[in-house]
């Protein structure tokens, strides 16, 4: 008597493979590949009323990324280089710089941090220690971007909670401007990405075996050479992983600019938002957009070769 076999999806595999790789390259195609090819189009075109957008005047040019670098057309702006005195938008690419370096900054304050962390949770700390960690980091982000910025502002504002108890402890006499001084700002943004650092560092360290660390040691190898030449060659990947979508992220924020960013701070995303949303001008927005994202390219293709991994190892 022949048995009623139930279908299993063990036959199905190649099937659910291809379904979701073409619905994954559907995504891709859809939400990237045509948007930032239609944004990059739109980059070199003039800034056009939408009646004469298609007709003769609708021309590729270099006008908008030419105003990047130079400015508008008669603008007495220079740049001084080792002496040498140059023409150029002044206003707009300090804030470009000032935003990868803060930015960078941000992701150097956010390894920093979550090192030491993420190493004691995946090597240290006992199974039940490091789930009650991991979600002591996960609950605060239950809260939205916003209302953490703004409990930032509160904590380190002139008359915020920091300030206040400082000054009743007699540690200061007059508040310290934290916001113009852009304290606040780098806490935030080291604060509202931290997550994404921990998570890769700690996958990779997890994985690490315990006994390496303890041959070294038994070795005569410092902590230091320890953590040097055995655990970070080991954590590479999650370290470039971390480092590349914190500062993704970090040069791309807009939010923890606009809120605790100082009177005279401008981040960039600010001024792409301006272009296109009060300016409205979209050519030159996109413009700006693209440079802003060909620098977050470089800097992943930079971060790939210091620590020698290729896109793959970076995924896992």
């Amino acid at each position: 008597m022949n048995r009623l076999r139930l279908p299993t999806f063990g036959g199905l595999g190649a099937t659910v493979g291809i379904v979701f790789s073409l619905l994954a390259a559907f995504w891709i195609l859809m939400m990237i590949l045509l948007p930032v090819s239609y944004m990059v189009d739109f980059s070199f075109r003039y800034d056009l009323p939408p009646g004469k957008i298609g007709g003769p005047e609708d021309v590729h040019t270099l006008d908008n990324y030419r105003f990047l670098l130079f400015g508008p057309k008669g603008s007495p702006e220079t740049l001084s280089i080792l002496g040498f005195e140059f023409k150029a938008n002044v206003l707009h690419l300090n804030v470009f710089f000032k935003t990868i370096l803060a930015a960078v900054l941000v992701t150097i304050i956010d390894f920093c941090i979550c090192y030491p962390v993420t190493y004691y949770m995946a090597q240290k700390a006992g199974g039940g220690t490091a789930r009650l960690m991991a979600v002591c980091l996960i609950l605060p982000f239950w809260v939205n971007e916003i209302l953490r910025a703004f409990a930032f502002r509160i904590l380190l504002g002139t008359g915020g909670v920091v300030n206040t108890t400082l000054m009743d402890v007699g540690l200061l006499t007059e508040p310290i401007d934290f916001i113009r001084l852009d304290i606040a700002l780098y806490a935030g943004l080291s604060y509202a990405y931290i997550l994404l650092m921990i998570f890769p560092l700690y996958n990779a360290l997890e994985s690490l075996d315990r006994n390496q660390i303890e041959a070294a040691r038994d070795l005569g190898a410092p902590t230091w050479r320890i953590h040097w030449r055995v655990v970070m060659p080991h954590a590479k990947a999650g370290i470039a992983s971390g480092c590349t979508m914190v500062f993704m992220l970090a040069v791309g924020a807009l939010a923890m600019p606009q809120i605790l960013g100082g009177p005279s701070n401008l981040w960039f995303t600010q001024v792409i938002y301006d272009r296109f949303n009060t300016s409205l001008n979209w050519p030159l927005g996109a413009a700006y957009a693209f440079v802003l994202l060909t620098t977050c390219i470089v800097f992943v293709l930079l971060v790939m070769r210091l620590f020698r991994v290729n896109l793959g190892e970076i995924a896992k």
